[in-house]
């Protein structure tokens, strides 16, 4: 598979580069590898329905847009797997300890560096467009929203880092993960599973039925995660039916 031709439009401000690509392919169809990056985000949208706090050009704060080919609505975790070990693959070059808190929040230690929100489309039985947002803390320097725990490129070397610079980087990354695992499963998830958040050891969790230890086993193919209780019982989750509890 060819990689992925990135053809970058730059704002000044928008509401959510997520929304605004959304209604810019509505109205025009645009090429895969189409991105929208902002100075400035107003209105930035995070998993759950958090927004995603950033200080204008301190951080990244772009979106993009994929038409993956073959890629049934069940499969979708794979797109998301490739787009997380990506920004992993660029933040790496730079610290240590970084990994991916299931889903595909993307975590230094035990702090959220950068968040993902990945929308899709489907056609028939195929997803037709995916549209990838992705909020990377690398410049600010103080964070002031209730977010629980928030770190920065900067906050933990102490420099300052090119935006553009790194943004090609993860653009980079993401076209050879895509072209080297959409037909590559077994690999996606060796990777994926090596670069987990918690990958080894037991931590308190939350479901509906209250607070519990548990070690992760393994993350489906479909993205379901399967916990090991301390009693041995496997507890399995979609996104959104457990919390990782961090002090």
């Amino acid at each position: 598979m060819e990689t992925i031709k990135w053809h970058i439009i730059k704002l000044d401000e928008v509401a959510s580069t997520n929304t605004y690509l959304n209604e810019l392919d509505n109205e025009t169809e645009q090429p895969e590898g189409c991105v929208v990056i902002t100075h400035t985000q107003s209105a930035g949208r995070g998993q759950r329905g958090n927004s995603w706090e950033a200080a204008p050009g301190k951080n990244l704060t772009f979106s993009y847009l994929l038409r993956p080919q073959g890629i049934l609505p069940q499969e979708q975790f794979i797109l998301s797997q490739i787009v997380s070990l990506a920004v992993v693959d660029i933040l790496s070059r730079y610290i240590e300890d970084v990994t991916i808190k299931w889903p595909n929040d993307i975590y230094y230690r035990d702090k959220k560096i950068a968040g993902i929100l990945i929308e899709h489309n489907l056609s028939g039985m195929e997803i037709s467009r995916t549209i990838v947002g992705i909020g990377l803390n690398i410049n600010q320097e103080k964070f002031f929203s209730n977010a629980p725990n928030p770190v920065s490129l900067s906050q933990i070397t102490g420099q300052t880092y090119d935006l553009d610079n790194i943004l090609t980087e993860i653009l980079e990354a993401t076209s050879q993960r895509y072209a080297l695992h959409l037909n590559n499963r077994e690999r996606l998830q060796h990777d994926y599973a090596s670069a987990l958040y918690r990958r080894e050891g037991y931590y308190p969790y939350r479901d509906n039925n209250g607070t519990f230890n548990a070690a992760i086993k393994e993350v489906m193919s479909d993205g379901h995660l399967i916990l090991s209780d301390t009693q041995g019982n496997e507890r399995r989750y979609a996104f959104k039916e457990v919390a990782f509890i961090i002090e």
